[in-house]
């Protein structure tokens, strides 16, 4: 083995026989911890919280209001989006494909939340998934709850399905959700086939914090006049995308903002882009974009004139649907 390849194939079984489960876990959260205290991955108002504890502050600001209820009851409301995704150079036989995004989900926040998303999977009609990153909230925290949070959303995933890392995310997390079914693109493309044309996935590893994407290398195996859908964990790329001829970008980590005014004014933006570009459909030139205001949240449990969504995007070679 490589020892670049060494953390995707850490075997933390093995190592909690040897060391003791207890021991292991606290390891590993003196790791992240030292991590986490020494950098903070916010920017403009958010760098404040290297300073302030503002989940802690906003949480308890809503319990003492009375709004922690209401709050929690808008976060577990996911709402199916449709989005109608125009892509003029789409092959005719990925006419209508239906491509399902779950984005954000940070499992650990709130457990409730992934019976939710199950539950509203019954039924549910789509080709593919896609998971645009962050499946931990707490990074200083353990992880063993949201790997398990996500194995059992896999489990209730249809195939194909690909996935990227978010700022949350540690590389440890690949082997885990490769062995639960998902494919981890890693500035890596997949095509699917039908009817003998095929259709692109590529994704990028995240570009906010670690800033480990690479958009070229995610569209080397695509060929000219190909279709490609990128996905990126925050729409910062969208530039770099549009320039490269990427036909769609789908992204996350905003949050849609979240805690909203109403209307869904965000009051905060995490990522030094356009509003345009916080939540929904939006467009650079020929590159067709949206943002998920994500299937879950970050750092509080609540959402405010800003729900949660898992999207299904339906391919078409024309508006409408």
């Amino acid at each position: 083995m490589h020892p670049a390849e060494a953390s995707g194939q850490t075997d933390y079984r093995g190592l909690a026989h040897r060391m003791g489960r207890e021991t292991l876990e606290r390891r590993i959260r003196k790791q992240a911890g030292l991590w986490a205290r020494s950098v903070h991955q916010g920017r403009g108002f958010f760098r404040l919280e290297r300073l302030i504890p503002l989940d802690a502050l906003i949480a308890t600001a809503l319990k003492l209001s009375g709004f922690a209820g209401v709050g929690r009851k808008n976060f577990l409301d996911v709402r199916k989006v449709s989005h109608g995704l125009c892509l003029p150079d789409l092959p005719v036989a990925f006419e209508g494909f239906r491509l399902l995004q779950l984005s954000d989900l940070h499992c650990d926040l709130e457990p409730a939340l992934i019976e939710v998303v199950i539950k509203k999977l019954e039924g549910l009609a789509y080709d593919a998934v896609v998971l645009t990153g962050d499946y931990h909230n707490k990074i200083a925290g353990g992880h063993d709850a949201s790997l398990e949070l996500m194995g059992r959303l896999a489990a209730h995933l249809k195939p194909p399905g690909f996935a990227i890392l978010g700022n949350h995310d540690f590389l440890e997390k690949v082997v885990y959700l490769e062995e639960a079914g998902l494919t981890v693109l890693l500035n890596e493309a997949r095509s699917i086939e039908r009817g003998g044309e095929r259709l692109w996935i590529c994704g990028v590893d995240d570009p906010h914090y670690f800033q480990t994407h690479d958009l070229k290398k995610a569209m080397a195996p695509v060929g000219a006049g190909e279709t490609s859908i990128l996905l990126s964990h925050s729409p910062e790329t969208y530039l770099e995308a549009a320039a490269l001829g990427y036909s769609a970008m789908l992204s996350g980590h905003t949050h849609g903002g979240q805690l909203c005014l109403p209307g869904g004014f965000a009051l905060l933006k995490n990522a030094p882009i356009p509003r345009r570009l916080l939540a929904g459909p939006w467009s650079q030139g020929t590159l067709q974009g949206y943002t998920s205001r994500g299937t879950g949240g970050c750092g509080v449990a609540a959402r405010f004139f800003c729900p949660p969504e898992m999207t299904i995007h339906t391919l078409r070679r024309a508006p409408g649907y």
